[in-house]
């Protein structure tokens, strides 16, 4: 064009992020062996080559999901693609999708399922709670759904659900396929999708299996990819059309887009990662030092938002203390100490903080420099806190 010439070419330094220490609710440090599995040659999303690294992901992902479905996959894209993936697929016009109010994303949950078209209804539980089995078999007997989903780890209240064994056998009494968010929890705290009688379940790789995102792990059981492969109306998605989807992913490796190939690499490291660990042992690892991160909020006199008997590991709900400014202690930990924690999303907006303990990043020095850091901002901005007895309580519980 007329007017431009390669003086016009803007100066951009080379890329030098800081280094940061992530424990907030994802990303999560990744590892660098998975870093390194990112850097190596690219070849074609149909070479012979990739086409052996894609089942071997596939097999890594149903040991992972502790599931034998088929139908297991990485999604292109982050983890709300496979979310949408699983909603926009199994969801048909003129359904109806039970879906959780007890945080913020069984609400993305019925925002999905509306665009999918179907019908949204609720069964209610106040954030910070988990849901209650006889609500929703009440909810069930009312509404008669045809898909019933749930958080299983939510993210936005530190929430894990327990047993989910009674929610998705009320929910099969119905008829109802049940679709489970596991973003928070795959990888880290107990998920054993067929023993439990999940249909569906969709996650993220930047938690805790501290992979970029990217390549977001997927699976369906047998019911829920015949109610997909039997629709009569296409998915409004082709992107994320999973009857498309099947013929990249099934037998035949059949065109269907260019996968993000390094991508697939970091997640297939990332899931080997998990494999070496054994996945029992990466659970208790998680329990262990987020117990030992918690031992040390509560030390310095913090208390977590769920309760003992439904807290969950991988992201830690902590309590903002009267009278302090979240964002501002949030800020501090950024510039002082190079370390990320959240603040709270939804009805939870200011009232909690939201320390992730994940995959990689859940280490004893990360855990103590969470417990160090926090108290000592907290110190300076005039909370009612000791940080030495935190610091202490962490030390004890790691020992």
């Amino acid at each position: 064009m007329a007017g431009i010439d390669d003086s016009d070419a803007p100066e951009i330094d080379e890329l030098t992020p800081p280094e940061r220490t992530l424990m907030g609710p994802g990303p999560s440090d990744v590892n660098p062996r998975v870093l390194r599995a990112m850097s190596t040659p690219l070849v074609g999303h149909l070479d012979p080559s990739f086409v052996e690294i894609m089942d071997e992901v596939q097999e890594l992902l149903r040991y992972t999901f502790r599931t034998e479905n088929r139908w297991t996959i990485p999604v292109s894209g982050t983890g709300s693609a496979a979310m949408e993936a699983a909603i926009g697929n199994v969801v048909e016009p003129g359904d109806t999708m039970l879906v959780p109010t007890n945080g913020y994303f069984g609400g993305r949950m019925a925002s999905m399922a509306r665009r999918a078209g179907g019908a949204v209804v609720e069964v209610s539980a106040p954030w910070g709670e988990p849901l209650e089995p006889v609500d929703v078999e009440a909810a069930l007997a009312e509404h008669d759904p045809d898909v019933f989903g749930f958080v299983h780890a939510e993210t936005s209240t530190g929430v894990l659900q327990p047993d989910v064994p009674a929610l998705t056998e009320a929910a099969h009494d119905h008829d109802a396929l049940v679709i489970a968010d596991t973003v928070t929890s795959l990888g880290g705290v107990e998920l054993r999708v067929d023993e439990w009688g999940i249909d569906v379940a969709y996650s993220g790789p930047q938690k805790c299996l501290s992979c970029p995102p990217g390549a977001s792990p997927l699976t369906l059981s047998a019911e829920a990819m015949e109610k997909v492969l039997s629709r009569e109306e296409e998915p409004r998605s082709w992107y994320l059309d999973l009857s498309l989807l099947e013929g990249y992913w099934g037998e035949e490796r059949a065109y269907h887009h260019t996968a993000p190939v390094t991508n697939v690499y970091a997640l297939r490291e990332a899931l080997r990662l998990v494999a070496e660990e054994g996945i029992e042992n990466r659970w208790a690892r998680h329990e262990r030092l987020a117990g030992a991160l918690k031992a040390g909020m509560e030390g310095m006199g913090l208390s977590m938002n769920a309760s003992e008997e439904y807290w969950l590991p991988s992201l830690n709900a902590v309590r903002v203390p009267e009278g302090v400014d979240d964002g501002e202690v949030c800020a501090a930990l950024l510039e002082r100490y190079d370390l990320e924690v959240a603040s709270g999303l939804g009805d939870l907006d200011g009232e909690i903080f939201r320390i992730g303990c994940m995959g990689h990043s859940a280490s004893p020095e990360n855990v103590l420099l969470v417990v160090t850091a926090l108290g000592d901002v907290l110190e300076d901005v005039g909370a009612d806190v000791d940080a030495n007895a935190g610091v202490e309580a962490a030390r004890n519980a790691l020992r």
